[in-house]
Formats: C-alpha cells, structure tokens, sequence
C-alpha cells in the first residue's frame, strides 16, 4: 500500500503517468496538468523523448535502423538527462510540480522487454528521485492493440520491435513487445513502485480515478498557488491570442 507522501514547498512534487501504448495517458496527463494549473499551481508538462538536443541523433539512429537495444536504452537516458536538468529540476527546485508523461519506467518496461538488464536500467537513471506518485493506466493487451493498428497499414520499425528480430511481421512482432512490456508494469505494480489505475471507460470516468488518486495519495495544499498577477500574466503568455497583430492593427 502506498503510504501519502509528505511534501515540502522547497521539493516540489512529481507526479508521473505510465501505461501501454493505446492506454490514453498522455491525454489523462494533460487533464491533469490543467487541473492543477486552473488551481493556481506551478505547474509544468513533460514528455518522453522530446528533448531537442537528443532529437537529432534520436532520428538519425532509427533512419538508419543502427540503434541496438543498449544504445536505444542509452540515448533515451541522455534525453531523460537533458530535460531532467532543464526542465524538470528548476520547478522542483521552486517548490512546483511536475507532470511526466513517461518516466523511468518505461525504460525498465521498454528496454526491459528488449533484453537490457534492469540493474543497468536504474544505474543510468538514479540521478533521478523517485515520483511522489506514478499512476499506471492499464488496459487489456488487446485493447491497446486494437487502438493502435485500427487504420494503420504497418507500424515503424523500432515500435513493432523488428529490430529484436523475433518474427518479421510487424503486427505479431508488435504483440510480443507488448506483452513483454506488459509483464514488467505488472511486476512494478507488485512491487509497489507504481499505482495502477483502470484505464477501460469514458475519459471522464479515468480522470475521475486520477482526481480520487491524487487526492488521497498527494498534498497540493504543500505547494505555494502563483502569485494573483504572476497567474495572470502566465495565462496571457500561454493564450493562443496573437497581441502584437493587435497592436499592428490599432496602429
């Protein structure tokens, strides 16, 4: 049982979202974050592999089909690294909260299932703490499935696991993947690493059981609200609205 956190302004809180693919995370992750945004929280959204540093190398690396399963392990890290340091680490440091989408886990599911040893795993990312609570959104290996090759004439190389060589039918390939991945989240479950949440259901009812989740497992009272003007400002920094063509227009 995972016992609620004590939190500190001075620490932050990070709160990560896992699941297979097809699971609806990222959009549960983005509910999240503009529920706790519209709370008047510091708040900020990150995403696996979406450094722009790594990017470049990432892209070569999968075009040219020479990522081997330590080097993929490897340079997912250095993305995790860079946004680790860059993004993730200043708003704790303010005493913000963090909405991964994707964490070390999914190195440990996805690198995992591909053969790299789970020692190695952690090794690589120890230089980050623990989340104060990692939801889990799990489905039936067929769901996810079903979700994700609905329309779809193939799959890429490396998300159907060709590069493992275990069939080279991407769709079975695909499945194998999975259902290897899926034997590691389940093993976190167990050791109480992560909170599994039924993913099956309307959107609304899966954030309803993430708002019950935090609630019970995570302080928000701990975190300091934004500023009444500071909030203000960001909300207009954040608007879609274009106010230099206004000013051009009044000109």
């Amino acid at each position: 049982m995972m016992m609620k956190p004590s939190h500190s302004a001075d620490r932050g809180i990070i709160i990560a979202v896992e699941g297979m693919d097809g699971s609806g995370k990222s959009t549960q992750a983005m509910l999240l974050f503009n529920w706790i945004r519209a709370l008047g929280l510091p708040v900020h959204h990150t995403e696996w592999n979406s450094s722009p540093v790594v990017a470049a190398a990432t892209k070569v690396g999968k075009e040219t089909k020479r990522l081997k399963p330590q080097t993929f392990h490897l340079i997912h890290a250095a993305d995790f690294a860079d946004r680790w340091s860059k993004q993730i680490e200043p708003m704790l440091e303010v005493g913000g909260i963090v909405i991964c989408d994707r964490y070390k886990f999914t190195a440990i599911a996805r690198d995992g299932a591909r053969g790299v040893d789970r020692k190695t795993i952690e090794k690589n990312y120890s230089f980050a703490r623990e989340p104060d609570i990692t939801l889990y959104f799990d489905i039936p290996p067929e769901v996810g499935y079903d979700r994700i090759v609905t329309g779809r004439p193939t799959l890429k190389y490396y998300e159907a696991g060709l590069d493992m060589g275990w069939t080279f039918d991407p769709f079975e390939s695909y499945k194998i993947l999975q259902g290897k991945i899926k034997v590691i989240y389940d093993t976190l479950v167990e050791e109480a690493r992560i909170v599994r949440v039924d993913a099956l259901g309307t959107v609304a009812e899966v954030h309803s059981r993430v708002r019950a989740l935090i609630s019970k497992h995570i302080d928000l009272n701990s975190i300091h609200p934004i500023d009444e003007n500071d909030r203000t400002a960001e909300m207009i920094r954040m608007s879609s609205f274009d106010w230099g063509s206004l000013e051009e227009g009044d000109a």
